[in-house]
């Protein structure tokens, strides 16, 4: 489940707490998660997130769109709650910032209209990583070692019951929890560190007519 912006633990799993200095978010409002899967809007947020306050016009020229098309898609995240307005330096300036670092949500399976969105939230998530691993396919080549031979997909096929997959998720969380609490703090990058996204999916499997 992708932690960067965003976790979707399944049921059972308790991910640890972070260090990140924003609480977390739950999403329980089907009208947010809808307004949330948007992928100009999970570009915008996730450039706030790696960058920090930054005003609508930056935003911009960072993603390839307009100012006037940023400055709408941010209030729409303010409007739900995932951005609010900084501190500015001067009048002149309005940028804004994340107001939480980490956003969860469950099956939701009693909130009317809860799963529909889920699912759109997370094929439009699903969609944003596919096009990040097309354009990493395509920049490969222009790569150092060791970032060449890192990025890339792995497919792994298991036999799991409900408790074994919430123990592997609430262990891969373990692992990349310092990593993630290093999003937006230069301080506290090492040499050599840069970006990287990391996408979990999990997807129960219906059994074969031998029942593997």
């Amino acid at each position: 489940m992708p932690r960067i912006p965003l976790t979707c633990p399944p049921p059972g799993v308790k991910i640890p707490s972070m260090s990140l200095g924003s609480p977390r978010r739950r999403l329980d409002d089907p009208a947010a998660m809808r307004a949330f899967a948007h992928p100009v809007r999970l570009a915008l947020h996730e450039l706030l997130l790696r960058a920090g306050p930054t005003t609508a016009a930056d935003a911009a020229r960072e993603t390839g769109i307009s100012q006037a098309l940023a400055s709408y898609h941010l209030r729409q995240l303010a409007r739900y709650g995932f951005v609010e307005q900084a501190a500015a330096r001067d009048e002149r300036e309005r940028p804004w910032k994340v107001t939480e670092r980490v956003q969860e949500w469950d099956d939701g399976a009693r909130e009317p209209g809860h799963s529909a969105a889920r699912s759109l939230l997370e094929q439009v998530m699903a969609e944003r990583a596919l096009a990040r691993l097309a354009e990493w396919g395509e920049r490969r080549q222009e790569e150092p070692e060791p970032w060449h031979s890192i990025g890339g997909i792995g497919t792994f096929y298991l036999h799991a019951t409900p408790e074994e997959v919430a123990a592997v998720s609430a262990a891969i969380a373990e692992l990349v929890e310092p990593l993630m609490a290093r999003v937006g703090d230069p301080a506290a990058q090492p040499d050599g560190a840069r970006p990287v996204l990391l996408t979990q999916v999990l997807v129960p499997l219906p059994p074969t007519g031998s029942g593997g």
